[in-house]
């Protein structure tokens, strides 16, 4: 076990699970991920990332974005509510809504956005994702709610099969996101809802970037 103090400074890890892996690895995880339906692209860095972001979404889509350390870090959140684009930016809407019940429904209605953004917790080189929330808000939309999905995750959360994945979800991905929840909300995390997300049945509903080196948890 380790400590990943980028992120947070108190939560020990499985550090094993959080390896940036060879391209051998990586055009594995790429082929299988191709096989269950997703659309795959890869990129080498967070500014090619964010670029390939800008392009992927049409103008006048209504655009959502889940909670995602990779987003934050690669820019896509600060560029959704305050950049030089033409979307219809959901969470600027959502925030400006002072009640509490009125922004739950919109929170809700948001999960249908033509694109939906979000990271994921883990990838299995076999070709399935691997994600979880404590409220649901950010995977609701993955399986079926949203027109289009984009996640986008480092490569350093590629591990062996799917049992992998689930490891890495309770040894890694939930140990750093329970401090981060205590930091920011004063509450503990959980792995309430999960999602496995084995294969995309809509030809071009789902895009996976990856990112050639180490983002999120």
């Amino acid at each position: 076990m380790s400590q990943k103090a980028d992120y947070a400074d108190d939560a020990e890890i499985d550090d094993s699970l959080d390896q940036v892996p060879d391209e051998e690895t990586v055009a594995e995880a790429v082929e299988n991920l191709e096989a269950n339906g997703f659309e795959v692209v890869v990129v080498d860095s967070a500014a090619a990332a964010l670029e390939t972001l800008q392009s992927h979404i049409p103008e006048g889509a209504s655009v959502m974005n889940g909670h995602s350390t990779t987003l934050e870090e690669i820019g896509f959140d600060e560029y959704l509510t305050e950049g030089d684009h033409e979307w219809e930016a959901l969470p600027n809407e959502i925030w400006g809504i002072d009640d509490d019940a009125e922004r739950q429904t919109a929170r809700r209605e948001a999960q249908t956005a033509d694109y939906f953004l979000g990271g994921i917790n883990a990838v299995a080189k076999t070709g399935e994702l691997v994600a979880a929330d404590r409220s649901g808000s950010r995977i609701g939309a993955y399986p079926f709610a949203a027109a289009n999905v984009a996640i986008v995750t480092g490569t350093n959360k590629i591990v062996e099969d799917l049992d992998a994945a689930l490891d890495r979800l309770e040894s890694v991905a939930y140990p750093l996101e329970n401090e981060r929840a205590q930091e920011a909300y004063g509450v503990e995390s959980a792995i309430a809802k999960q999602l496995i997300f084995r294969q995309e049945l809509e030809e071009g509903r789902t895009t996976v970037v990856l990112i050639r080196e180490q983002f999120g948890y």
